[in-house]
Parts: structure tokens; sequence; C-alpha cells
């Protein structure tokens, strides 16, 4: 299963490396590079710097075909763009936004 994940942070990171662990393919974007630091040595999938609302960042990272996208960044406004862009650009079946406040 194809799951991408947006934010890299102590969420994102810890779902990244469970899904990575299972098998899965996993895509994670951050904007700060630092971010991939709290991913392991042994993380198989892709760590792409980029923003998650931005389509195009997406599509290159490899975005298309995902069941799975997590938008699990600090900014509620950017996890839902981000999550909008997966259900109406790529078509993705199971859309996750944290929302904070």
């Amino acid at each position: 299963m194809k799951v991408v994940i947006v934010g890299c942070g102590r969420v994102g990171s810890t779902l990244a490396e469970n899904f990575d662990a299972e098998g899965h393919e996993v895509i994670i974007l951050d904007i700060r590079t630092s971010a991939f630091d709290r991913l392991p040595e042994a993380f198989k999938g892709s760590a792409v710097r980029g923003d998650g609302t931005d389509e195009e960042v997406l599509r290159r990272a490899g975005a298309e075909g995902a069941e799975i996208f997590l938008s699990l960044t600090e900014g509620d406004n950017r996890n839902v763009m981000a999550a909008q862009v997966a259900i109406e650009s790529f078509g993705v079946p199971q859309v996750i936004a944290k929302i904070n406040d």
C-alpha cells in the first residue's frame, strides 16, 4: 500500500516508521530537511523536502496512486489544504488531516 505523509514531526515520523516496518511504500514530506532526522536509519521510504500543499511537489514526490494520505503538520490550514489537494487532484481514497484548534 502506498502511504503519503505530510509533516515529519513526532506523529508523522512515528507513523512513517511503522508503515515502513510493515512493508508499505511510504513517502514523507516536510518543509524542513532537519525534520527527517527523526526517521530511523533503517527507513526505506522516500523523504522529500517540499510543501505538501503544492500539487506539483506532491506529483514529483510520487503521490499519485496513494491509498492513504495523512496531513500531520502543526498548521491546521496547511493540513486542510493538503488534504483537499489529495482528494481533488489525486483522488486518494483515505485522507486524514490533523486539526489542532
